[in-house]
């Protein structure tokens, strides 16, 4: 008999079943065992009965560590009491592989615990939840960006310069005593990219050797960076409101069960909805100071600035026109207001900080040269870059969203390390 998948089974209630995974709890009484079987798709429970086993059978059951690799035929019934409406009548269960005992026990673990045994701990109900909205979110992002046009390219991983930042490069040893740096981000080249295609989009790891030990820092995370060849700040803010609220209603749609095993408050994502509010960094630090937050304008927000602002909306809200000195050296300047430039970072609620950082990219090659030369970067390695403005320059942009911070608001958890299989973080690399 084929082998029916835990969410499979509301469709085949009624029927003979095959079941593997893993034994994932169990309660037993003299007459009852009562297995707790999960294989990745669900948990599902099935039932054995004493009196359709044979002595020594029914023992053997009872003794199956935790964790061990089962196979269980049987009856299929559905009942609404059950977790998904299906509970298990066993007619035969086999042991494939007698795991030994267990490293994760009901008691509590600290997070340096759980982290070091990551590869076991990502059998959790939680754990899997959490990954199970990761996917999700991935798979938004690749639809929306396919149903509107755009193309994937793919980023190179292995870079020669810098792209947010010389002060947080993982530097690497190349060929023949020559260095090259993980990538920071994979915009550069979306840049070029979107002079070929015109909407381009990038999804993978990206890495920042910034030494933070912060819920929000990882040192290896996933960042998804759409670039749109004749667009403006309005159209980068545009594409990512609409973006989120997919986000949003895709999560609340497929993935309400496991927000619910995360004990997710549900009617916070209900309440975000587009429009999204949109403020410049000068009204926010206006309204920072009129509430007693003091906050000096010109200075970059940091965390308790962006909880603060983010705890005036219901929503996601767009903070754009930041201080040109605190953005990168690409961001182009606001023509009607130099001091600023034409970025904005889209802050979470809750606290959860910046999720999307992005904006207009300076598209006049003298102006690009000049900032390069200021922020003291190589102009021979960025000779590739300035090419992009000798041969057909355009006004364009695009924005980064971390993959990581935008599951870890979703699902409502506290730190980011959660919400990727493997965290990479200062100090922790496994395993």
């Amino acid at each position: 008999m084929a082998r029916t998948r835990v969410r499979e089974l509301p469709g085949a209630a009624g029927g003979e079943v095959t079941l593997k995974g893993w034994l994932y709890n169990r309660r037993s009484s003299k007459k009852f065992h009562f297995l707790l079987l999960r294989d990745g798709s669900g948990i599902v429970q099935c039932i054995v009965n004493r009196e359709e086993f044979d002595e020594d059978q029914f023992t053997d059951i009872g003794k199956i560590p935790y964790e061990s690799a089962i196979e269980i035929r049987g009856l299929a019934n559905a009942d609404e009491r059950a977790p998904g409406g299906v509970e298990i009548h066993s007619k035969s269960v086999e042991c494939l592989c007698a795991a030994q005992e267990y490293p994760i026990s009901k008691q509590e673990h600290g997070p340096d615990f759980l982290l070091s045994h990551r590869h076991l701990w990502l059998r959790s109900r939680k754990q899997v939840a959490l990954m199970h909205i990761r996917d999700e979110v991935i798979r938004t992002i690749r639809d929306e960006m396919h149903d509107n046009g755009f193309t994937c390219i793919d980023a190179p991983i292995f870079t020669p310069n810098a792209c947010e930042g010389t002060s947080t490069l993982f530097e690497v040893d190349y060929f023949d005593d020559e260095k090259a740096y993980l990538t920071q981000s994979g915009q550069l080249y979306m840049e070029a990219a979107a002079m070929a295609l015109g909407d381009v989009y990038c999804l993978g790891p990206t890495f920042r050797a910034e030494k933070s030990k912060t819920r929000r820092h990882l040192t290896e995370f996933w960042m998804f960076e759409p670039e749109m060849a004749f667009a403006d700040l309005d159209d980068v803010m545009n594409l990512a409101e609409n973006l989120l609220k997919r986000i949003v209603e895709r999560v609340l749609d497929r993935r309400r069960e496991d927000l619910e095993v995360l004990e997710r408050d549900i009617d916070k994502l209900e309440k975000v909805k587009i429009p999204f509010p949109r403020i410049t960094y000068t009204e926010a630090v206006e309204r920072l100071n009129a509430e007693g937050h003091p906050f000096e304008w010109g200075g970059d927000l940091g965390a308790p600035d962006e909880t603060k602002i983010s705890s005036w909306f219901d929503s996601p809200v767009l903070v754009h026109r930041y201080p040109e000195e605190v953005k990168a050296f690409y961001m182009k300047r606001d023509p009607d207001d130099s001091r600023v430039a034409l970025g904005v970072d889209v802050l979470a609620p809750d606290g959860y900080g910046e999720i999307i950082g992005g904006g207009q990219r300076e598209d006049d090659l003298g102006l690009l040269t000049d900032r390069i030369q200021q922020h003291e970067l190589s102009e021979e390695d960025f000779r590739w870059y300035l090419d992009l403005r000798r041969y057909g320059s355009v006004p364009h942009g695009g924005f980064g969203l971390g993959v990581e911070r935008t599951v870890c608001w979703l699902a409502g958890v506290e730190h980011v390390r959660e919400c990727i299989p493997f965290p990479r973080m200062l100090y922790r690399i496994y395993p």
